[in-house]
């Protein structure tokens, strides 16, 4: 996609390219990208409502897909943050639900499409077809948009403007707001209104609408006033011009701050991202058709806090500067630069980069960004960092792999020690590359049902008995085989999914459980709770909701948090916790002694066992100091009233040693590793034919 087309250029491309399509989709984004895409459409996809309304109007979408699927308030949300913009440019908004009964909401907030969960390929492109139709039918012109136009141009702030023509018409009240004393305006009056990066945004937009015929829009600040300007453009069949109203909505600063273009007046994320991929789809460019560098400020947050954020957001404009001056003194002819978060900035090289002429303009970034910044009477020191991702030969030739390249080397800029700009070396790049693909492999795990649950037996000390048992998932990955429950989760939590995945292995948990055979149905089962898990909305309802939904008692259910989880906020976890236990459950405090506050937490939360973690227990034997260490543990769990389970327990000399010091409960491979449930049932027949003594 050229991002500065001439008219003709887009008129002549109209036919074959494929029409912008924006999606909101907070768990599933790349998965439903891809089937948009294949549906026919070219995805500007996010994951983050932030800004949701600026970012479609900049995609020049004609339609917005909301996922609502497990996030039907964030998709509300968004719809009714969304919806103006999308009615105003004559646009669809499909909300996917799970369920019928979020509809009426939803329709409220100004929904004009809907698909309900689980779908195929064929009713998505079905549905998007239906919102393509209405599109069509807004912005199919007639008496009744010249009516509607005539009205606005007298009432509201809009403007007309025939093809051609050097004059644009507009109402009173847009007159009063840009200064003018006459209806008739140059069109080069309207685009000094705006920055440069708003008039090729603007110009884009009205060769959009004049190729394709669909209502568009594109918004700027108001150099007068600082106010936001949203210009709705249709296409009046009567008139033969474009027609134009406006909304204004007023000066913001916190919204100025999601946005790098009104800030910086660079380019946005979506814009280079695109302009990468157009680099890389084209075959007839050298070798490396391209290099990303993403520039990241060290420790930005402290320049706000210490001069303020007007200072702060007037630094952020130098560093866009100077980037910009060195990138123009290094001559290459193909480069774009944008402001990608905060404080970072990424820069695409175009031929004829290299790597070491990409490293060799890294480090001109870095001392550029380090010569101090003025600010009245004091001077500002910056350090920066940059990480950099080039397109190999035999490379893949994906934008968004070099750009998750680039993010890793950054990180790894940031957090070591080999120098302020990194390239990942073929080891590094391969982790993050497995990485990556483990993160998409995830998201089709729980669909193709290749998360087990197994259980762990937890052990009586004082009988022998086994008393219950700990659910525990294993992920059958299907090129690398069991992954465990710490890369399993770990995966989770760097693709934003941990919640997810939690309530599925909670909801498969339940489930086994409540149909076990009579011979282990006395066992207590225990499930884990992330740290997600409690901050989230309902969560206490929810889960007991997850629990009776399942058919198992409560009673013998017990409630395992991970310490760390909890030490954002002690109170609201412990009262969350307290409602549990009130509702029948127990409660244990998993890995005790890896976290930061275990003091705090054995003081102030609501327990009835402590689970002390294998790293604390595994050199009992051997050390003295570990072995003070447990027992320490052990009595203070005790004098509290709580009953205490030690993991990872391997040796007769770790349980004879656990006993002597008044453990309760052990659990580890010296009893049995994690097991299914019919090898569970067959361990507890074995045991009750097994003779005592």
């Amino acid at each position: 996609m050229d991002h500065n087309p001439g008219l003709a250029e887009t008129v002549a491309d109209a036919g074959q390219a494929k029409l912008p399509l924006f999606l909101l989709s907070f768990h599933d984004r790349n998965d439903l990208a891809v089937k948009v895409e294949r549906a026919g459409w070219r995805v500007i996809a996010a994951r983050r409502a932030d800004a949701i309304e600026r970012r479609f109007i900049a995609s020049g979408a004609t339609i917005i897909v909301i996922d609502g699927r497990d996030a039907a308030d964030e998709a509300l949300a968004a719809c009714a943050a969304v919806a103006g913009a999308a009615g105003a440019a004559g646009s669809a908004l499909l909300v996917i639900v799970d369920k019928m009964a979020d509809l009426d909401r939803l329709r409220d907030a100004g929904a004009t499409h809907y698909l309900v969960a689980p779908f195929d390929a064929d009713e998505l492109r079905i549905a998007l077809r239906f919102a393509d139709r209405l599109v069509e039918r807004v912005a199919g012109g007639g008496r009744a948009a010249s009516e509607r136009a005539s009205l606005r141009l007298a009432e509201s702030e809009a403007w007309i403007w025939k093809p051609g023509g050097r004059l644009v018409t507009i109402s009173p009240a847009f007159a009063d707001r840009i200064g003018a004393d006459s209806e008739q305006v140059p069109m080069a009056k309207l685009f000094r209104l705006m920055d440069r990066p708003s008039r090729r945004m603007a110009r884009q937009a009205i060769d959009r609408l004049l190729a394709s015929g669909r209502a568009t829009a594109f918004a700027h600040r108001n150099g007068l006033h600082g106010d936001r300007l949203a210009h709705h453009i249709s296409f009046d069949d009567e008139r033969g011009a474009v027609v134009a109203w406006i909304e204004v909505t007023r000066h913001d600063a916190a919204l100025e701050q999601n946005d790098g273009d009104t800030l910086t007046g660079l380019p946005t994320v979506d814009r280079i991202r695109s302009w990468v991929e157009e680099r890389l789809a084209d075959e007839a460019a050298p070798d490396p058709p391209c290099a990303l560098l993403i520039l990241g400020i060290m420790r930005f947050g402290l320049v706000n806090a210490a001069f303020g954020r007007t200072t702060g957001d007037a630094v952020l404009q130098g560093v866009a500067r100077r980037i910009e001056r060195v990138i123009d003194r290094i001559g290459l002819g193909h480069t774009m630069i944008a402001r990608t978060a905060g404080s970072e900035f990424a820069i695409a090289l175009g031929p004829p980069v290299t790597a070491d002429s990409a490293e060799l303009i890294a480090n001109r970034l870095v001392e550029s960004v380090a010569w101090p910044f003025v600010s009245g009477e004091s001077l500002i020191p910056l350090s920066c960092r940059v990480g950099i991702a080039v397109v190999d030969a035999d490379g893949r030739r994906d934008a968004g792999m070099l750009f998750q390249r680039a993010a890793a080397a950054l990180a790894a800029a940031k957090h070591g020690d080999a120098g302020l700009v990194r390239a990942l070396d073929a080891d590094s790049e391969a982790e993050a590359l497995r990485r990556n693909q483990l993160e998409i492999d995830l998201r089709r795990a729980l669909d193709h049902d290749q998360i087990d649950i197994v259980f762990q037996p937890q052990v009586d000390i004082s009988s022998g008995a086994i008393m219950g048992v700990e659910a525990l998932a294993r992920w059958r990955h299907p090129q690398l085989g069991e992954l465990g429950a710490v890369p399993l989760f770990a995966t989770a939590a760097r693709s934003d999914f941990v919640v997810q995945l939690s309530s599925h292995v909670q909801q498969r948990a339940l489930g086994i459980a409540a149909r076990w055979p009579d011979s282990i149905r006395h066992l207590r089962l225990s499930v884990n709770v992330t740290a997600a898990d409690i901050a989230g909305p309902n969560f206490v309802a929810d889960f007991l909701g997850r629990v009776d939904e399942a058919g198992f008692p409560r009673e013998r259910l017990t409630v395992e948090v991970t310490e760390s989880g909890l030490i954002a906020d002690l109170a609201g976890a412990a009262e969350l916790l307290a409602q549990l236990r009130l509702a029948g459950l127990r409660v244990a405090i998993d890995d005790f002694g890896t976290g930061y506050s275990s003091l705090a937490y054995l003081k102030a939360l609501p327990l009835d066992y402590l689970k002390i973690d294998k790293t604390l227990a595994e050199d009992i034997t051997g050390s003295t100091r570990d072995r003070i260490v447990v027992r320490g543990v052990i009595d203070m769990a005790r004098s509290l009233g709580l009953s205490v389970i030690t993991e990872g327990v391997e040796t007769n000399a770790q349980l004879s040693l656990l006993a002597r010091e008044g453990c309760n409960y052990y659990q580890g491979y010296l009893c049995s590793p994690p097991i299914d449930s019919a090898a569970l049932e067959a361990m507890l027949l074995r045991s009750t034919m097994t003779p005592a003594g």
